[in-house]
């Protein structure tokens, strides 16, 4: 119930996504589809994924997906963020857009997750990712009470990401945004193959 206080930033990535018309969207980590519903309204035009690794959270969405009136829009499928197959699961090659909302903190492989995700994205493709942030324009104490609360449900905020994004972009010839929002609670990254257009 408390999701919609703490996960900040998930409607900008959202409204910066952008997608050409008729484009591919995916999310990776999708959970209850919120964001992909969101993105629906949004998008009219955009054909919609999302994978996740929980089933509970699958049927959930798909639940949720349906009550909208939203199956012809948004595809679901079971997936590690790390080595899932589109192709298999969606019989699609690769999208132009791809975004993950709070799920690297989640991951224990997230370095992993974030080369797959690059590696799925359609030339002139952008990976869009928010997360938990570095709190540097915020209190020590309350970096330390949000540390610790988080890892109550096995989040742990990735403070390097930042970094390693940068090691991406280095690496793979892309061109990277970053913003700190929000004093620092969290980052938002924008990572775009070479010749994409971000959105403004």
């Amino acid at each position: 119930m408390t999701r919609e206080y703490y996960l900040l930033g998930r409607d900008r990535l959202i409204a910066e996504l952008a997608p050409p018309a008729g484009g591919t969207v995916l999310e990776i980590g999708c959970g209850t589809a919120r964001n992909l519903i969101r993105a629906a309204g949004r998008y009219p035009d955009a054909c919609l994924y999302g994978i996740d690794l929980s089933s509970m959270m699958l049927r959930t969405a798909g639940n949720v997906v349906a009550r909208r009136g939203l199956p012809h829009r948004i595809r679901l499928g079971y997936g590690d963020a790390t080595n899932f197959d589109a192709r298999q699961l969606f019989g699609v090659a690769s999208f132009d857009r791809i975004f993950m909302s709070y799920t690297l903190s989640m991951m224990p492989s997230w370095q992993q997750a974030l080369n797959h995700a690059l590696a799925q994205l359609a030339p002139r493709g952008s990976l869009h990712v928010v997360d938990f942030g570095s709190c540097e324009r915020l209190p020590v104490a309350f970096k330390r009470g949000l540390d610790g609360w988080l890892a109550r449900f096995s989040v742990t905020p990735r403070r390097t990401l930042e970094f390693e994004l940068r090691g991406l972009a280095r690496h793979q010839g892309c061109e990277l945004h970053t913003a700190s929002l929000f004093r620092g609670y969290a980052t938002y990254a924008v990572l775009c193959k070479p010749s994409g257009v971000i959105p403004a």
